[in-house]
């Protein structure tokens, strides 16, 4: 019975296609001195565009570490412009990219992970213009964001999925902060919003694990931190424990905060601070803030 009621609960959680879209957001609050770029277009693919919001430092005289930031929604609903707080980056000295990507009414898997390295590239390619340093590229995401940050991250300089944005360059992120993201769809792959992203691909295990996070782990992947709530009825809490142990493993710089009794990111104030305490100092240890 509560397996039931869990799977009850994370259907209707991520079937909500539409309401997030409808919602009006307050804009992005930076600082004096930075510009605001608008729906910058990353990518174009069969008529669809791809929109980045970018808050950059013109007026900094050394490149300024930037963060991606991709927002959740089961893959299936979520706008960029639902994610605001940045307050914390910026007093870092951080641009920010705020990253959207195809959802599974455009296209299912793996576009939306096409669309992530397109977002990454794209600051690649325009570093030098955007005043950026691309060697502190912080990758950041929650729930399904946190599973394409990962993805954008952990692929690094395998390209198979950057068939609609050519690189030559190396790319290595600086970190990824992994919020409560799924790692492995294997175990979710009968999930609704699992099954609806992988579309016609949902029982080859071989292209499942193609897109999932936990396969793509090696000595030389980036650092990562995660957090993660214990009680999360959404995304189980043992995908961020296997990250985890497999980061750990294979000797990858790693932490990992367990929010106790913590539910899928709704978490209070006192969680909020001590999560972004905890994520600074690991970027400080970095050398990243």
């Amino acid at each position: 019975m509560k397996k039931l009621i869990f799977f009850s609960i994370l259907l209707t959680t991520f079937s909500s296609a539409t309401f997030s879209q409808e919602k009006e957001y307050k804009p992005v609050d930076f600082p004096e001195g930075y510009k605001a770029h608008i729906d910058v277009v990353y990518a174009q693919v069969n008529g669809w565009d791809g929109r980045m919001d970018l808050y950059t430092n013109p007026k900094s005289e050394t490149p300024t570490p930037i963060v991606i930031n991709i927002h959740g929604g089961g893959w299936n609903h979520g706008v960029k412009e639902s994610q605001t707080g940045y307050g914390s980056f910026f007093k870092n000295g951080y641009a920010v990219a705020n990253v959207e990507y195809r959802l599974v009414g455009v296209a299912p898997a793996p576009a939306a992970i096409e669309d992530v390295r397109c977002a990454l590239i794209y600051l690649y390619k325009h570093a030098k213009a955007l005043n950026i340093d691309t060697n502190k590229i912080v990758v950041m995401g929650g729930s399904s964001g946190g599973h394409l940050a990962l993805m954008a991250g952990l692929l690094a300089n395998d390209k198979k999925f950057d068939i609609n944005c050519k690189y030559d360059g190396d790319i290595k992120v600086a970190a990824i902060i992994d919020k409560y993201g799924v790692t492995d769809l294997v175990p979710l792959s009968k999930w609704k919003s699992a099954k609806n992203w992988l579309g016609k691909g949902f029982d080859n295990q071989k292209f499942v694990e193609s897109v999932s996070p936990l396969y793509y782990v090696t000595k030389n992947s980036p650092p990562v931190y995660i957090v993660h709530g214990d009680a999360d009825p959404i995304v189980p809490y043992d995908q961020s424990v296997a990250l985890y142990e497999k980061l750990k493993s294979n000797g990858v710089k790693t932490k990992m905060l367990t929010i106790e009794g913590g539910n899928h990111g709704k978490f209070t104030k006192e969680e909020k601070s001590e999560m972004s305490k905890d994520m600074w100092s690991f970027l400080n240890e970095l050398g990243l803030q």
